[in-house]
């Protein structure tokens, strides 16, 4: 009895160990189960809801895509525009219980596991669709128990945050398919040169081959074994049941024509100097991100006129038209054209020579003295505001102005000059005076109507020459002067005239803003001036054979003693459609870096090809000047007493060179006809001596 006492007591003490042991075993798995789960749910994937780098589309004025930016190889595309036999082939071939698992196929693996021994090595390796995107977003290639057991809990943290279709959307639009393309929208362009949305069963069939081994099984290279890969997975796709016998024979017997070289995008890069200032504008005005223009899939609308655009690149390729500069810098320039009525820039060009991206613009970004361009805004316009007329006459002889001397480029003076002659002369002692005249203060406010920067020292009467501390840029000249074919108004320039995102919301529009800045009347009469210049001034070399065009030419002199050169060239003009502004000159002026020609000699015919390229196919059209009778009037009388004048100093110069020359030579045509004579008649003498001695005799 006390023997059984014992034995059931360490039956007892047996099952209350074992009891102790299960619950302890318990209490693990649970603990552990739990801690999996903690850690699970712990798992940071926010990546996934990073939107992946999408190209920016940009548009033109036409709503047609000029140009686009991209910082990656990759192209998001949405699960509606994919076919679904290309997804269907994908699940076939990568992953067939997809809809089934949780994340994690732990038949595929058994099954993997078995086909591995069977081929007595490792052949498959059971990865479903989830793990793969969890490895290829968060983790390396590297094989190891502690990588797998990280894919493991992120892909359990997927299927947990995401749906099916989702998952497989960012799978499709993630994956290596070799060539460089990441994803199957840039994998469609490369091998086929067409969209996702056009694929065919047999082409899709063929890219979700690739998957396994994108680089071995490449099409571009590797023909056969990619048609022996998509063979394959059309066999899956028809046992699955995603394909029947009638779709998989034709599916199987359709010739693949692979793109064989890379067709590089069309639109990639084109016009950089005009997509930089579009990054600057959408940065600065619509405060939207860098990263946001570069990879954020925006489409931007603009004002971009690309037969202009093109034209102004041709123009700034041919160096021909540039003076030559030197062996370690080139003589660059910057220049703009700009729609006076909306504002619109329509092409824009920031330098010569290589590109850099976002770098120094000349277009947009130089600040340099604008010399005698800046006459009209500073004193014609003021001065015609104030009262003053086209063919008053104005002061032009030495004069002082609190120790300011100003002198004209020829280091002549003519006494006095109406408006209109200094103008088309571009002279600069009648500006000076007039701005004198008309008060400084005049001058400064029509220049900030005008929309040109002033800093407190420009604030003197050298401002009427461009005198400037620090300058402006083409786009600021372009835009200050399509005041006057605007009548008066000024737009501000842009290029950006709206923003849409990825999914299609309008984010930024461009919302006008217009200043008046002068009389209609003044605007036609500054025309008329400009018109001139290019017709029968400083400008001519611009002139376009049956075109209207008005426009002033600008020089700034080199700041170095010693040194009898030019700095800054300048020519801005417009017809009745467009406006131009174009700087020529060196980044870095000294000694050795000075230009050597006028403006009229250099400027002015770059001018004229940009012009001329620009506008070519558009009607020409003439500016009216339907307030200024009088004026056309008087320009016509002052035409004719300007003809006589010439033809009457012509005629003085001509009596002056060619009178005492007449005489001399007719004095000359005398005595030698007297000598002549005179020899004749000796001749003759000696005859009639010889004769009359005979007689004599």
């Amino acid at each position: 009895m006390e023997q059984q006492s014992r034995w059931q007591a360490r039956k007892n003490k047996r099952k209350r160990h074992w009891l102790l042991t299960g619950v302890v075993f318990a209490v693990f798995i649970v603990g552990v189960y739990l801690a999996m789960q903690w850690y699970i749910a712990t798992r940071d994937i926010s990546a996934l809801q990073k939107p992946l780098p999408a190209p920016t589309i940009i548009y033109d004025q036409n709503g047609r895509v000029a140009s686009k930016i991209a910082s990656s190889k990759m192209e998001e595309v949405p699960i509606e525009r994919i076919p679904n036999h290309f997804l269907e082939a994908v699940v076939a071939t990568e992953d067939r219980r997809f809809y089934q698992h949780h994340g994690i196929d732990y038949y595929g693996m058994l099954r993997a596991l078995f086909r591995d021994i069977k081929a007595g090595g490792w052949t498959e390796g059971g990865s479903t669709i989830t793990q793969q995107l969890a490895k290829n977003v968060f983790l390396t290639n590297e094989k190891t128990l502690w990588r797998k057991w990280q894919e493991w809990f992120i892909a359990k943290k997927i299927e947990r945050t995401y749906s099916k279709q989702q998952i497989l959307e960012m799978y499709v639009n993630r994956v290596y398919f070799g060539e460089g393309a990441w994803g199957v929208q840039s994998a469609a362009k490369t091998y086929f040169g067409k969209d996702v949305s056009k694929l065919t069963v047999s082409e899709a069939a063929l890219l979700a081959g690739l998957i396994k081994a994108p680089s071995a099984l490449s099409p571009a290279s590797h023909y056969g074994k990619a048609i022996a890969r998509r063979n394959v997975v059309l066999q899956l796709m028809k046992e699955q049941g995603y394909i029947d016998e009638q779709t998989f024979l034709h599916a199987k017997n359709e010739k693949i024509v692979i793109q064989k070289e890379k067709k590089p995008d069309p639109y990639k890069g084109k016009y950089p100097y005009y997509v930089d200032q579009l990054i600057e504008e959408a940065i600065a005005r619509y405060h939207v991100t860098q990263s946001e223009v570069l990879s954020g899939g925006l489409h931007i609308y603009t004002e971009l006129n690309p037969r202009m655009q093109e034209a102004l690149e041709t123009v700034y390729q041919n160096d021909a038209l540039f003076p030559q500069g030197t062996d370690d810098q080139l003589v660059q320039s910057g220049a703009v054209l700009l729609d006076p009525k909306t504002g619109g820039i329509k092409a824009l060009i920031g330098g010569r020579g290589e590109h850099v991206f976002r770098g120094f613009n000349r277009a947009t970004q130089l600040q340099r003295q604008p010399g005698s361009t800046m006459k009209p805004l500073a004193v014609y316009t003021p001065a015609l505001e104030q009262g003053y007329h086209i063919f008053d006459e104005l002061k032009d002889e030495p004069v002082e102005f609190n120790g300011y001397r100003p002198e004209n480029y020829d280091h002549t003076y003519r006494g006095s000059v109406t408006m209109y002659e200094a103008v088309i002369d571009s002279l600069n002692v009648p500006a000076v005076w007039l701005l004198d005249q008309i008060g400084l203060e005049k001058g400064i406010d029509a220049l900030q109507r005008f929309g040109i920067p002033l800093d407190e020292k420009d604030h003197y009467l050298g401002v009427a020459l461009g005198g400037m501390r620090q300058g402006v840029s083409p786009l600021q000249m372009a835009e200050a002067y399509s005041v006057f074919p605007n009548d008066g108004v000024r737009t501000d320039a842009h290029i950006i005239t709206k923003i849409v995102d990825k999914n299609g919301n309008e984010i930024a529009k461009w919302k006008p803003h217009d200043v008046r800045v002068t009389s209609k009347e003044v605007a036609q009469k500054i025309t008329f001036m400009l018109e001139g210049v290019v017709k029968e001034g400083t400008g001519k070399r611009a002139r376009i054979p049956g075109r209207a065009l008005a426009g002033k030419t600008g020089s700034t002199q080199v700041p170095v003693d010693g040194v009898n050169g030019v700095k800054d060239q300048w020519m801005v003009g417009y017809t009745p459609q467009l406006v131009g502004a174009v700087w020529l000159g060196y980044d870095h002026t000294d000694k050795r870096h000075y230009l050597q020609t006028t403006s009229s000699q250099t400027v002015a015919v770059i001018f004229r090809e940009i012009m001329e390229k620009a506008l070519e196919g558009t009607p020409a059209q003439s500016f009216a000047y339907p307030a200024l009778k009088k004026e056309q009037k008087q320009w016509q009388q002052w035409h004719k007493q300007k003809k006589e004048e010439e033809k009457q100093k012509k005629e003085e110069k001509r009596k002056h060179e060619h009178g005492p020359k007449e005489k001399r030579e007719k004095e000359k045509r005398r005595h030698h006809w007297h000598d002549k004579h005179e020899k004749k008649q000796k001749e003759k003498g000696k005859g009639h001596k010889h004769d009359n001695d005979e007689e004599d005799d």
